[in-house]
């Protein structure tokens, strides 16, 4: 088999031997050269870093602050090195900054913070670098922002941590890079249940494309979008032996999955959810409180999820709503938050909450979603495991937090299963896949999800053996 496409991680593409015309040469061995060469020089300044070893100062926060249109070029070989000493690489907000052809290691982040691009600048150009064995995230991430072909290595938390607090970041571009082995700081276990963990973490981005990456061997999730993330095309990606889902989509809108090769992933945190006798269907596609709305803007309405292969995962795709968890609930994990629909928190309370359109608005639905002619594959062999890993599930909790919420009771459980347009057709299923619908307790097999009141799958197949594998 030959190797994936973006197999990049020490291949990737050379930098200039030599300075281009007009580029300030950077020599390695003194200190803080090039944050001094970047202050003494005039915004749109190409520097050419020649090879060696490059360091920034002995301070904790000396950085490299590039100037509008700055260009950072590494010849073979150049690496710029923090030596656990410094916390950022390159920071500010200038905007239209390229940084080609670099390696950049051992910065020392802090959880929620980046080493390349800091303060989230825009037009950020970020291609054929190899970041590495750094603290926090390898990279943050700002409006119109292309990263392409890099090595994303071993960073203490994300890859990339594609985050502004300034506002949505639109526009971004993830192309043709290997994430691999990413939350070294294991931050789960540090800080339980901080969702802070994974190859690729996007908050409130609105216009992504993510594609042709080698999503692999990260300690959590693969790809997570969390609170108002919309407009989403992930295609072509090859994620595989991530320890937690491949894909998680949590309170955002709109997207597009398609295409994508997806494989080992969700052994670890499915086993653990198992071994606790927890029977919550960890997915390895986690759609949660995630799905199509018109009245946002995007390219879709819906949540597509079309052509992707699923093989010997520890279970399939699970679509979850939680009924407590609503805009201004103390049960929303993300704190502040509102949906796009009611940006603002207050209007969320009682009595309004209580009537349309708020009590409809007020909640990220997981609804119109649409998973059509994929392949799941399962071989419990392979997995190593007799239940809780080949599962689908649609499902709810039961209302009951907190005690204004007008969504006490089982209406979401009926809405997300039967109101909300979520549909399974024309997927091929090999292995022995099983159902989840409404909620935990209620699991049934392939005749029974084709046939009401359930109907779903119309159109596929299924044969309960791996496929011959």
């Amino acid at each position: 088999m030959p190797p994936p496409k973006a197999a990049v991680c020490d291949n990737t593409r050379p930098g200039p031997q030599e300075p281009p015309r007009g580029a300030v040469v950077v020599d390695p061995g003194r200190d803080g050269d090039l944050a001094d060469k970047t202050a003494a020089s005039p915004p749109g300044t190409t520097f050419w870093l020649a090879p060696g070893l490059h360091m920034l100062g002995r301070d904790r926060y000396a950085q490299v602050q590039p100037k509008d249109g700055n260009t950072y070029l590494g010849a073979p070989g150049t690496v710029l090195d923090g030596r656990r000493i410094n916390q950022y690489a390159f920071a500010g907000t200038a905007h239209d900054v390229t940084i080609r052809h670099l390696t950049v290691q051992n910065f020392v982040a802090p959880r929620d913070e980046g080493v390349v691009n800091h303060d989230s600048g825009d037009g950020w150009v970020i291609e054929y670098n190899t970041v590495q064995h750094n603290g926090g995230a390898g990279l943050m991430a700002g409006a119109r922002q292309q990263v392409r072909g890099n090595c994303l290595r071993a960073n203490g938390q994300y890859g990339i941590n594609a985050y502004q607090g300034a506002g949505r970041i639109t526009g971004l571009v993830v192309e043709g890079n290997e994430i691999v082995g990413n939350n070294t700081d294991d931050w789960e276990s540090q800080v339980e249940g901080c969702g802070c963990t994974g190859g690729v973490k996007f908050w409130a981005v609105n216009g992504a494309d993510v594609r042709g990456n080698w999503v692999h061997d990260n300690r959590g999730t693969g790809l997570w979008a969390d609170t108002n993330n919309n407009d989403f095309l992930i295609e072509n990606n090859l994620i595989e032996n991530n320890d937690g889902a491949a894909i998680i989509y949590e309170t955002s809108y709109n997207a597009v999955i398609t295409n994508n090769t997806i494989r080992r992933n969700n052994w670890v945190e499915g086993r653990m959810f198992a071994d606790r006798g927890d029977n919550f269907p960890a997915a390895t596609i986690y759609i949660s409180e995630s799905g199509g709305e018109p009245r946002v803007p995007a390219r879709t309405g819906t949540l597509e999820i079309a052509g992707n292969l699923l093989q010997d995962n520890w279970s399939g795709i699970t679509l979850w709503e939680n009924a407590d968890r609503f805009c201004n609930s103390p049960a929303n994990t993300s704190t502040g938050n509102c949906t796009l629909l009611v940006p603002d928190t207050a209007r969320c309370s009682r009595p309004g909450i209580a009537t349309e359109p708020l009590r409809s608005d007020c909640r990220w639905k997981t609804q119109r979603v649409d998973i059509h002619d994929n392949r799941f594959e399962l071989d419990p062999r392979t997995v190593g495991c007799e239940t809780l890993c080949g599962r689908m599930a649609v499902l709810a909790n039961y209302g009951t937090y907190p005690d204004w919420s007008p969504y006490h009771g089982d209406g979401v459980q009926r809405a997300i299963t039967f109101e909300q347009g979520n549909r399974w057709r024309a997927n091929t299923y090999a292995g022995p896949w099983t159902f989840l619908a409404g909620d935990t307790g209620t699991e049934v097999y392939f005749g029974h999800w084709q046939a009401a009141p359930y109907e779903q799958d119309q159109d596929s197949t299924y044969s309960p053996d791996s496929g011959g594998r």
